[in-house]
């Protein structure tokens, strides 16, 4: 076998002219593929990108005044669509004061719910009873940092006390999450300052006047829901409304239009590759079997020379992926000279996110034993050829 090797090698490289036309014919039809391939993912992952750097994106809200009990919020966080899920308060207790304990200033802010899982906390794995976390804008107003021990505090009418609840600051979010000033804690809280506004009794709290509190009915106005990924936003938000005959709000059009965007980039370039497989395979099996044709003296030599006719089919073979290895070399070299190219040409500001023309590792290894592949079935006629040429009747031929 290595004397096979060997002899085909040298017969590929003695003729270099045939090898340099082989390997221009894969690099012409491999590079604008790559580049075709490079772009969409550049371009699909930046907005996939920005999509998915904001929880948010994920987010469903109901709409309206709804009724909604810890059963009906159980049976969604038990559907295989659903990331994290939480009940809301009525809207008209959104807002509370907060302060850093024992400091002066004080900012309104909407209080939302959270929980453990919630996306719009991470990294914080959740939010004990007495943490919150707040957004960007509230802890720059108030000069909050992880740790301080802050209060929440609330003023109804004809309640002749604050509600006043301290927490810790468990975090603050990450930049551009949450737009104004905004604090999270858990639905707890919430439904304690619900309570409150309820003209229940909070004698932990300090409001010892006002009805029972264990006469209260629990009952949330609404629910918010994340989807566990892009594509099963739109089917989790059908199910919900469907389930509960509400309406939601969500970024539905926005994730579905990208989406398809997506799909239709994919299946553009799918049909591209077709017809460019067909044109390239069509020209390298006519080149390979032509080169078979071209050497079969060489072939019928071997052949008399001892080698067996299967080892003989073998000599194309190792000739077209020797070829098809120089072919993806050359490819990806003049692949990032024009990834390059493009990046400079187009101020696309991608270049921090991946660039505007992008081919993970994992994809190029891909590819490359995709053409390697390809080649090698491509030179199964040129092998067939081989296998068929007969030492004697070709020198009877020559002489």
């Amino acid at each position: 076998m290595r004397l096979l090797v060997t002899l085909a090698l040298r017969a590929l490289f003695r003729d270099w002219i045939f090898l340099l036309c082989n390997v221009a014919v894969l690099a012409g039809v491999i590079v604008p593929l790559l580049v075709l391939y490079g772009v969409r993912n550049g371009v699909y992952d930046a907005l996939i990108g920005d999509l998915m750097s904001n929880p948010a994106t994920l987010q469903i809200d109901t709409a309206g005044n709804q009724s909604f009990t810890p059963a009906d919020l159980a049976e969604v966080q038990g559907w295989e669509d659903v990331g994290f899920a939480t009940l809301k308060t009525r809207s008209i207790f959104d807002y509370v004061n907060v302060r850093a304990t024992g400091g002066r200033g004080r900012q309104e802010a909407l209080i939302a719910p959270s929980g453990r899982g919630d996306p719009m906390i991470a990294p914080l794995p959740g939010l004990g009873a007495d943490e919150v976390a707040v957004s960007p804008a509230l802890a720059a107003q108030l000069g909050l940092a992880p740790g301080d021990r802050v209060e929440i505090f609330t003023q109804a009418e004809n309640r002749p006390r604050q509600l006043v609840l301290p927490a810790r600051l468990a975090g603050v979010l990450p930049e551009g999450r949450l737009d104004g000033r905004v604090v999270m804690a858990d639905i707890a809280m919430l439904d304690l300052i619900e309570a409150f506004y309820d003209g229940y009794a909070l004698p932990e709290h300090g409001i010892d006047s006002g009805k029972p509190l264990a006469d209260r009915t629990e009952s949330f106005e609404g629910m918010r829901v994340y989807a566990s990924a892009l594509d099963r936003l739109a089917p989790l938000q059908d199910r919900l409304e469907a389930r509960f005959g509400i309406r939601t709000q969500a970024r539905t059009a926005q994730v579905t239009s990208v989406l398809a965007l997506g799909r239709n980039l994919g299946l553009a370039l799918a049909l591209t590759v077709a017809v460019a497989a067909a044109g390239l395979a069509a020209s390298l099996i006519f080149g390979f079997w032509g080169e078979v044709v071209r050497t079969r003296r060489t072939l019928a030599n071997l052949g008399l020379l001892g080698l067996p006719q299967w080892q003989l089919s073998l000599f194309p073979v190792i000739q077209a992926l020797v070829t098809a290895v120089a072919g993806l070399f050359v490819s990806f070299l003049l692949f990032h000279l024009t990834a390059a190219l493009a990046e400079r040409l187009f101020e696309t500001g991608l270049t921090d996110r991946g660039g505007l023309v992008s081919v993970s590792a994992g994809q190029a290894a891909t590819i490359a034993a995709a053409v390697i592949a390809f080649v090698g079935c491509a030179s199964l006629a040129a092998a067939r050829a081989a296998l068929a040429t007969d030492p004697a009747t070709v020198l009877r031929e020559e002489t």
